[in-house]
């Protein structure tokens, strides 16, 4: 039986952030929009642990406001696929991930980004979990079409919060933040959800942070296939239920150019511009297990990968004219902190500052 391979979308295999790019396009000042709302994402889930939210729901929060500069679906089809940006090597390395692997990708990214991608790699949609939402099917008053309109005018001129180290309560914070994170709570969830296009928040499920780890979970029962045969590919706060699951149950936990949020909840972290990298750790995994991936990885190099019979031809793809090639090391409490600070400066030169810094 084949092992399984799970993977998020945004980061692992391609450079974008759809829904930032969506917002930067059709949103004014949408840029700055997005990194407020993904900044308070961030802090009601990683900081108050808001009951029943979980990481990426920004996805959700920001969708009244597409709907309130006329986005739709088809536009939002046209411009992912026109936009997509692949990691180096991915459409090679997810046709030989399927050749010794069952591939899956768990994103939160919306369904109209994905089904485009899916077409670009030539990956079967149905092996695919993501956010399902129609914009066309909600509707919306022009009175509600002008309030969101000067919200999202108000939360784009906002400085972005600074999240204070260790800060568990809303009291950690300054001043101005604490000031600032009352009022997108006015918005969010005292002015949005009074309108019918509020119907967004309680319709639309993210996939990200707990749902991920239920999708992995459901592929596992689906495929009747133990914890102990799945790796995960992830690179952000999204992921983190996830890997922490996966690498909790005996599988392989891989964090491929991630933020801090990957990095400590991963069994390896991987830092490279290319996707073929990721076929060589899976290779290993299926053929001699965790151990020997953890092994190899511990003497990272092509005399390392050689002598466990990693394909020739691969190496040399996978390492060009350098010995070093892509690093790969193992995550532990004493050199997780040199990791985060080298992968997630290296995401930023990989998928731009813009997206590179978002959560």
């Amino acid at each position: 039986m084949k092992g399984v391979f799970v993977s998020d979308c945004e980061g692992p295999i391609s450079k974008n952030d759809n829904a930032y790019e969506l917002a930067t396009n059709f949103i004014p000042n949408g840029d700055n929009f997005f990194c407020n709302v993904s900044k308070y994402d961030d802090i009601l889930a990683d900081v108050f642990n808001k009951t029943g939210y979980t990481a990426g729901i920004t996805l959700k929060l920001i969708l009244p406001f597409f709907k309130a500069y006329g986005v739709t679906d088809r536009q939002m089809e046209d411009f992912s696929a026109d936009h997509i940006m692949l990691i180096a090597g991915t459409q090679t390395a997810l046709k030989r991930i399927q050749s010794i692997a069952e591939p899956y990708i768990v994103s939160t990214s919306y369904e109209h980004y994905i089904k485009e991608l899916c077409k670009a790699v030539d990956f079967p949609y149905k092996n695919t979990y993501c956010t399902k939402v129609s914009l066309d099917k909600v509707s919306i008053t022009p009175q509600e079409r002008n309030i969101l309109q000067e919200r999202a005018q108000e939360i784009s001129q906002m400085p972005l919060i600074t999240i204070p180290a260790n800060a568990k309560s809303l009291t950690d914070f300054s001043l101005k933040d604490q000031a600032l994170i009352k009022r997108l709570d006015e918005i969010f969830w005292g002015e949005i959800p009074q309108m019918p296009v509020g119907n967004f928040f309680s319709d639309v499920v993210t996939v990200g942070g707990e749902q991920k780890a239920k999708s992995v979970c459901d592929v596992v029962t689906h495929l009747k296939t133990p914890f102990e045969d799945v790796v995960y590919v992830g690179d952000s706060i999204t992921d983190v239920e996830a890997l922490s699951l996966v690498k909790e149950n005996g599988g392989l936990a891989v964090s491929f150019n991630g933020n801090s949020y990957a990095v400590k909840n991963a069994d390896i972290a991987v830092v490279s511009e290319n996707n073929l990298v990721t076929v060589v750790i899976t290779d290993i995994f299926y053929r001699f297990g965790k151990e020997e991936v953890l092994k190899v990885v511990k003497s990272w190099s092509q005399a390392s990968l050689k002598a466990a019979g990693v394909d020739l031809k691969l190496l040399k793809e996978v390492f060009g004219f350098s010995d070093t090639g892509p690093k790969v090391q193992i995550v532990t409490r004493e050199n997780m902190n040199s990791i985060v600070t080298e992968s997630s400066e290296f995401r930023k030169k990989v998928r731009g500052v813009a997206i590179g810094r978002l959560g």
